[in-house]
């Protein structure tokens, strides 16, 4: 890694993963850590069957599938996903990501257009900041 105030180079082989629960870890990448001012970035794994809750956010966000295939729900509608397929999902939007294989793992590029983005959980209504789920990865 390299100083953010002149640019850096993140490598997720020597960051550790952070537990989110459901079969989903996430490596947060580009943060507040690295200097950012107006984005958040990272890369999120889901075991066979994982998925991540329904929620919104107070941005917009973008997803590309880096491996494997999931299921994007979005705003009611589910979305088939392969590689590269890529998702845009304005501020207050519902979704969640899921990977329905029982045998093979999906990693998904995510990038929030604000680096102070929350996640609001649909079922309860409990907002959060993204960074909160970057605890233990030394990431803020």
């Amino acid at each position: 890694m390299k100083d953010g105030s002149t640019g850096m180079v993140l490598r997720p082989a020597e960051l550790q993963w952070v537990e989110r629960g459901n079969g989903a870890s996430t490596i947060p990448l580009v943060t507040k850590a690295c200097g950012s001012t107006s984005m958040l970035n990272g890369i999120t794994e889901f075991k066979p069957g994982g998925a991540i809750p329904l929620h919104s956010h107070n941005c917009e966000e973008s997803v590309l599938v880096l491996e494997g295939e999931c299921i994007a729900e979005i705003d009611g509608r589910q979305y088939r996903l392969g590689r590269h397929d890529t998702t845009f999902i304005p501020g207050g939007v519902p979704h969640r990501f899921l990977n329905a294989s029982e045998t093979d793992l999906t990693r998904i590029f995510w990038t929030y257009a604000s680096v102070e983005a929350t996640r609001t959980l649909i079922t309860t209504g409990e907002t959060h900041p993204i960074s909160a789920e970057h605890a233990g990865n030394g990431a803020a």
